[in-house]
């Protein structure tokens, strides 16, 4: 049995899911709203990175759903659960979690990385590589049958992530007439091969992207239980198990950030443009002042504080997994207090050329109200600069975890993070034979989530931008 495990971080992620799904409540009837999001999710471009975000997502919620397991009943004692907090992504790559080796071992090997002293057929002490306790540990002899079991598994799985696609692509196709975010395709087209022979378009775009996550996916769940797809690292981790787990981690520092640097940017960016004068000239002695401290000594102080607070509290924190979450969210709260600066000038100067606008005057003219003024008139005007700032700044602060973890005022140390995987790596770079999966699966996960998140916001300016070209 289990018991359902609310941590902090996940209270937030469900409050941000919630807001976003109340959002999209409210843009379902409002054109004006939905007008612009079916412009990105009807571009090639836009549909193919956003269910590439979705996947992203997905994965992090599925690491969101925390819980710790019952131990065994004792007799005379009231029921007893574990310290280890784990999540459904946990539960779903058990086998991968579980199968730990030694030390090191390359992508897809059956032997540890380095040579060790054994014992000879002859009773002897020799020098040679171990056998994996679980990586190929299955193949009953290892040279005859290795590539004959990872192309059998592989393309097995392949198929099965086509199949796949042909029963659920034609579903979104047909499904899709109308919808808010899904490209109107035509009804006659009842083929789901006929994507394919498209050049170009949603259509194709949509269904390539899909088929490749699905080819990729089914590659991974026939071959991961059985081969360290990725290696292993130091400890004997599955590495392809910390990428996935390092994703939450990202996208926490992405959304949670933006949270906590929305108000203050919103709030004083436009106050500062609107009001002029002796306001103005507070907040840019603020943001100035704040920009002057060098940002990584700043954080790096925060963090230091914050860890010492801590320890002094430990009581207050019953797992190791509470005391790295708390740890997070200070982070979080670190980085949205000190990067709100440069959205903040840049709604001073949009509010400073809304207010000179007839619209505006006109309001002040019949004696409308400030705060009315700045929610009525200001605040929507300037949200497509919000949306594309935010969006852009994601992947920034995704790489931002990745360096501040990589210099020791990242996120906790025993928490999963691309970070953390890049600084357990950077010293085997320096050893012969080099280890370099580590660090090139945390480097491919983040390239991908990046990219993804750059290209996505890209169409989203083009979108929410009135001066954009693609705007329709």
């Amino acid at each position: 049995m289990i018991k359902p495990v609310l941590l902090w971080s996940d209270a937030l992620i469900l409050l941000l899911l919630w807001s976003v799904v109340g959002l999209v409540w409210l843009a379902r009837n409002n054109e004006a709203l939905r007008g612009p999001w079916r412009q990105v999710m009807r571009n090639p471009v836009g549909a193919g990175t956003a269910l590439i975000l979705a996947v992203y997502v997905g994965i992090g919620l599925l690491d969101s759903l925390h819980y710790v397991e019952r131990l065994p009943d004792q007799p005379g004692r009231e029921a007893q659960y574990s310290g280890e907090v784990r999540s459904a992504l946990d539960w779903v790559l058990t086998p991968l979690r579980e199968n730990v080796e030694k030390t090191y071992s390359a992508p897809f090997a059956i032997q540890l990385y380095a040579k060790e002293t054994m014992k000879g057929p002859e009773g002897g002490e020799i020098r040679d590589f171990p056998r994996l306790k679980h990586g190929g540990a299955h193949l009953a002899d290892a040279d005859k049958d290795f590539w004959p079991d990872v192309l059998l598994r592989g393309g097995l799985g392949m198929l099965g992530g086509l199949v796949l696609w042909l029963v659920v692509f034609p579903l979104w196709q047909r499904g899709s007439e109308g919808d808010l975010v899904a490209p109107v395709v035509s009804a006659k087209n009842k083929s789901p091969l006929t994507p394919l022979l498209e050049r170009g378009g949603l259509a194709s775009a949509f269904a390539w992207t899909l088929l490749a996550i699905l080819l990729l996916a089914g590659l991974l769940v026939a071959l991961a239980p059985y081969y360290h797809v990725l290696g292993t690292d130091k400890v004997g981790q599955d590495v392809l198990y910390l990428s996935l787990k390092s994703i939450r981690t990202g996208l926490l520092i992405g959304s949670l950030t933006t949270l906590v640097m929305l108000p203050f940017a919103l709030s004083l960016g436009i106050a500062a443009g609107y009001f002029g004068g002796r306001i103005d000239d507070v907040i840019q002695y603020l943001y100035t002042t704040l920009n002057s401290i060098p940002g990584v000594l700043l954080i790096a102080a925060a963090v230091l504080v914050v860890q010492v607070q801590i320890e002094a509290h430990a009581e207050l924190f019953n797992t190791a997994a509470a005391r790295s979450d708390v740890r997070l969210l200070a982070l979080c709260g670190i980085l949205g207090v000190t990067g709100w600066t440069g959205l903040a000038r840049l709604l001073r100067a949009e509010a400073l050329k809304l207010r000179e606008l007839e619209f505006v005057q006109a309001a002040r003219a019949f004696g409308v109200g400030h705060g009315r003024i700045l929610l009525r008139h200001l605040l929507p005007n300037v949200m497509h600069l919000v949306l594309i700032t935010v969006v852009l700044d994601f992947s920034g602060l995704v790489l931002a975890e990745a360096v501040l973890s990589y210099v020791g005022v990242g996120v906790d140390p025993g928490m999963i993070s691309f970070g953390n995987m890049i600084n357990g790596a950077r010293l085997e770079l320096a050893r012969e034979p080099v280890v370099w999966w580590q660090l090139a699966a945390a480097f491919l996960f983040m390239f991908v989530l990046v990219l993804a998140a750059n290209l996505f916001a890209d169409q989203v300016r083009e979108a929410l931008d009135p001066k954009s070209s693609g705007r329709k």
